[in-house]
């Protein structure tokens, strides 16, 4: 698309403080004057890590769910690390698996402090891959920027630190890193991640069936790309995490809306240089409107305060498009697809929330969190060219359905 992001007004209902109305604008100049937006391309990859012995479970639950597919495996001196490919124009999905399951980093240190994490400690979205022209460059300049950065000697996990991938410190609001590469990712052994080494033919056989079970059912090929990534973060941090993200990305603030009915917002940011998100999916930033102790003066509802609570500062869910169309008769394509994985088991939190009939619309539904990521797969389909972000409406019954699924009880203080 063709934007210029110094003169784009922002959307939505959301107010932003001067602050961050002031520092947008300077992060993107300094971005231009530093090279980092000329250096910086499209995502290449989303990188999640997964407890010891989940990663074959895992990888099936993404044939089972996603379009994704595996292209390559290594093992390094700590991990089992799975490459896969959904269509050759958008991310790579990585996936590490700990050898030992007593491995311990910053993961599972962060795990550990939150009562619903901790039941899986080393799970956690870990952070997206960008393609970088220089990546000396890159670190140089965002290391002058404040922006920390992950050395060989200072990390347990040489996945953040070699010489093929570079990775942020896990952010302090996000708890997202944000890797740099400039190899192409289309030649795996290039990025010396490790000992190549096949699945066996047992284990190769499983997935293959779970792939030919979504085929025979209708369902792969209505799968297409990722569409949007969110965390969700606390209150007071919502406008320093989207200006931090922007200052390591050459992303911008495409804009934000209230959802009063959640108590919530929600905080979007677009690659301006991509025709199609899913080449480049959107970063979004989910965040309660009043924290949750002031919140007790009013009684609001509080879902994402609740699981940042709970589970900690992370990505929340993953957003896969629908290819948009009619399955049959009046039956969009998204309820076709709920529909069918459900009869494989898959569990959703709600029905199907969104109107597609003569205008415009979007329609989405989120799944139960992830036994082995703790991440939600959301669908979405825009139909009849929809093309806004969300609508307000959805975004207030799927934060609502996802409340209800992620309550800690202890004591007397329910959330």
């Amino acid at each position: 698309m063709t934007l210029d992001i110094m003169k784009y007004d922002p959307v939505g209902d959301k107010k932003n403080s001067d602050f961050f109305n002031e520092y947008r604008i300077k992060i993107y100049e300094r971005r231009v004057s530093s090279g980092i937006d000329d250096l910086l391309g499209k995502i290449r990859a989303l990188a999640v890590q997964v407890d010891t012995g989940d990663g074959l479970p895992y990888l099936a639950e993404l044939y089972t769910m996603t379009p994704y597919r595996l292209r390559a495996s290594y093992v390094s001196d700590t991990h089992k690390i799975y490459i896969l490919e959904s269509q050759p124009e958008f991310p790579r999905f990585i996936v590490l698996e700990p050898l030992d399951p007593e491995y311990e980093d910053d993961i599972r240190r962060m795990n550990m402090l939150y009562p619903l994490a901790m039941k899986k400690p080393n799970a956690r979205y870990i952070g997206e891959i960008f393609h970088t022209q220089d990546m000396e460059q890159t670190r140089t300049t965002l290391e002058s920027h404040n922006i920390r950065f992950h050395y060989p000697d200072e990390t347990e996990n040489k996945f953040y630190a070699n010489d093929h991938l570079w990775f942020t410190y896990p952010s302090d609001f996000t708890c997202n890193r944000v890797g740099y590469t400039n190899h192409d990712l289309d030649d795996y052994d290039s990025l010396q991640l490790g000992e190549r080494f096949e699945l066996t033919a047992e284990q190769q056989a499983e997935l293959d069936a779970h792939d030919q079970k979504v085929t025979d059912l209708g369902v792969k090929h209505l799968l297409t790309g990722v569409d949007h990534m969110a965390t969700r973060i606390l209150a007071g941090e919502r406008e320093d995490a989207i200006l931090e993200f922007l200052t390591m990305s050459n992303y911008y603030f495409w804009g934000a809306y209230n959802i009063a009915d959640m108590n919530s917002s929600t905080n979007v940011n677009r690659n301006h240089r991509v025709e199609d998100d899913k080449q480049s999916p959107a970063k979004v930033f989910t965040a309660n409107n009043t924290p949750s102790f002031i919140n007790s003066f009013e009684n609001l509802p509080m879902p994402t305060e609740n699981f940042v609570r709970n589970f900690g500062r992370r990505m929340h869910h993953i957003a896969y498009e629908v290819l948009d169309g009619d399955h049959s008769g009046d039956v969009k394509n998204v309820d076709f697809v709920v529909g069918e994985l459900a009869k494989l088991k898959i569990p959703f939190l709600a029905h199907v929330v969104g109107e597609c009939a003569d205008s415009p619309d979007l329609k989405q539904i989120f799944s139960k969190h992830s036994k082995f990521s703790i991440l939600i797969t959301e669908y979405v389909e825009r139909c009849q060219h929809f093309k806004g972000f969300f609508t307000k409406q959805n975004v207030a019954a799927l934060t609502k359905a996802a409340g209800s699924d992620e309550r800690f009880e202890h004591g007397h203080v329910f959330d």
